[in-house]
Protein backbone atom coordinates (compact mmCIF):
# COMPACT_ATOMS: atom_id res chain seq x y z
CA UNK A 1 0.00 0.00 0.00
CA UNK A 2 2.60 2.44 1.08
CA UNK A 3 6.22 2.11 -0.64
CA UNK A 4 9.20 3.18 1.01
CA UNK A 5 12.61 3.73 -0.64
CA UNK A 6 16.08 4.35 1.40
CA UNK A 7 18.93 5.89 0.07
CA UNK A 8 22.47 7.06 1.58
CA UNK A 9 24.02 3.99 2.53
CA UNK A 10 28.07 3.80 1.86
CA UNK A 11 31.21 3.10 3.46
CA UNK A 12 32.38 5.69 5.92
CA UNK A 13 35.27 4.93 8.49
CA UNK A 14 34.65 4.90 12.06
CA UNK A 15 33.82 7.79 13.92
CA UNK A 16 32.21 9.75 10.70
CA UNK A 17 28.83 10.32 9.88
CA UNK A 18 25.99 9.29 7.45
CA UNK A 19 21.88 10.46 6.56
CA UNK A 20 19.91 8.24 5.51
CA UNK A 21 16.94 8.76 3.91
CA UNK A 22 13.29 7.43 3.54
CA UNK A 23 10.83 8.80 1.20
CA UNK A 24 7.39 7.38 1.00
CA UNK A 25 4.75 6.98 -1.61
CA UNK A 26 2.11 8.52 -0.22
CA UNK A 27 1.36 11.47 2.48
CA UNK A 28 1.70 9.27 5.13
CA UNK A 29 4.08 10.44 7.46
CA UNK A 30 2.94 12.70 8.85
CA UNK A 31 0.66 10.41 10.06
CA UNK A 32 2.58 7.32 11.00
CA UNK A 33 4.97 6.15 13.27
CA UNK A 34 8.03 5.98 11.24
CA UNK A 35 10.79 3.61 12.47
CA UNK A 36 14.53 2.96 11.48
CA UNK A 37 15.63 -0.78 12.19
CA UNK A 38 19.10 -2.32 11.38
CA UNK A 39 19.89 -6.07 10.79
CA UNK A 40 23.63 -7.30 10.51
CA UNK A 41 24.71 -10.64 9.07
CA UNK A 42 23.97 -13.51 11.41
CA UNK A 43 22.04 -11.05 13.58
CA UNK A 44 18.30 -10.31 14.24
CA UNK A 45 17.27 -7.08 12.68
CA UNK A 46 17.09 -4.96 15.91
CA UNK A 47 15.18 -1.28 16.32
CA UNK A 48 17.04 1.84 15.99
CA UNK A 49 14.91 4.39 16.79
CA UNK A 50 10.90 5.71 15.67
CA UNK A 51 9.53 9.06 15.66
CA UNK A 52 5.63 9.46 15.95
CA UNK A 53 3.78 11.88 13.95
CA UNK A 54 3.69 14.15 16.66
CA UNK A 55 7.34 14.64 15.69
CA UNK A 56 8.55 13.20 19.41
CA UNK A 57 11.45 10.43 18.95
CA UNK A 58 12.94 7.56 20.67
CA UNK A 59 16.22 5.23 20.36
CA UNK A 60 17.81 2.32 21.09
CA UNK A 61 20.20 1.96 24.13
CA UNK A 62 22.81 1.36 21.25
CA UNK A 63 22.57 4.42 19.34
CA UNK A 64 21.23 6.93 22.13
CA UNK A 65 23.05 10.09 21.55
CA UNK A 66 24.97 9.14 17.83
CA UNK A 67 21.84 8.67 15.83
CA UNK A 68 18.80 11.24 15.37
CA UNK A 69 15.61 10.85 13.92
CA UNK A 70 14.00 13.70 11.93
CA UNK A 71 11.67 13.67 9.42
CA UNK A 72 10.31 16.42 6.71
CA UNK A 73 5.85 16.04 6.64
CA UNK A 74 5.89 18.07 3.59
CA UNK A 75 8.26 15.49 1.24
CA UNK A 76 7.17 12.54 3.17
CA UNK A 77 10.78 11.90 3.95
CA UNK A 78 12.11 10.58 7.15
CA UNK A 79 15.79 10.64 8.29
CA UNK A 80 18.50 9.35 10.45
CA UNK A 81 21.44 11.07 10.87
CA UNK A 82 24.00 9.14 11.92
CA UNK A 83 27.49 10.26 13.90
CA UNK A 84 30.52 8.89 15.64
CA UNK A 85 29.45 5.56 13.66
CA UNK A 86 31.80 2.55 15.11
CA UNK A 87 32.12 -0.99 13.51
CA UNK A 88 29.72 -2.59 15.30
CA UNK A 89 27.03 -0.25 13.51
CA UNK A 90 27.64 -2.05 9.79
CA UNK A 91 24.11 -3.72 8.70
CA UNK A 92 21.31 -3.12 6.54
CA UNK A 93 19.14 -0.06 7.44
CA UNK A 94 15.30 -0.14 6.98
CA UNK A 95 13.10 1.90 6.96
CA UNK A 96 9.37 1.35 8.21
CA UNK A 97 6.20 2.48 8.56
CA UNK A 98 2.97 1.93 11.08
CA UNK A 99 0.01 3.22 10.13
CA UNK A 100 -3.42 1.55 12.06
CA UNK A 101 -3.07 -2.28 10.60
CA UNK A 102 -0.71 -1.61 8.28
CA UNK A 103 3.11 -2.21 8.30
CA UNK A 104 5.19 -1.86 5.74
CA UNK A 105 9.21 -2.01 4.99
CA UNK A 106 11.78 -0.84 2.52
CA UNK A 107 14.39 -2.49 0.41
CA UNK A 108 16.88 -1.19 3.02
CA UNK A 109 20.57 0.15 2.33
CA UNK A 110 24.04 -0.53 3.33
CA UNK A 111 25.62 0.70 5.72
CA UNK A 112 29.43 -0.18 6.37
CA UNK A 113 31.72 1.37 8.99
CA UNK A 114 35.15 0.28 8.60
CA UNK A 115 38.14 0.35 11.17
Amino acid sequence: QVRLVESGGGLVQAGGSLRLSCTASENIVSLSIMGWYRQAPGKQRELVGVITSGGGSNYANSVKGRFTISKDNAKNTVYLQMNSLKPEDTAVYYCNVRFLGFDGWGQGTQVTVSS
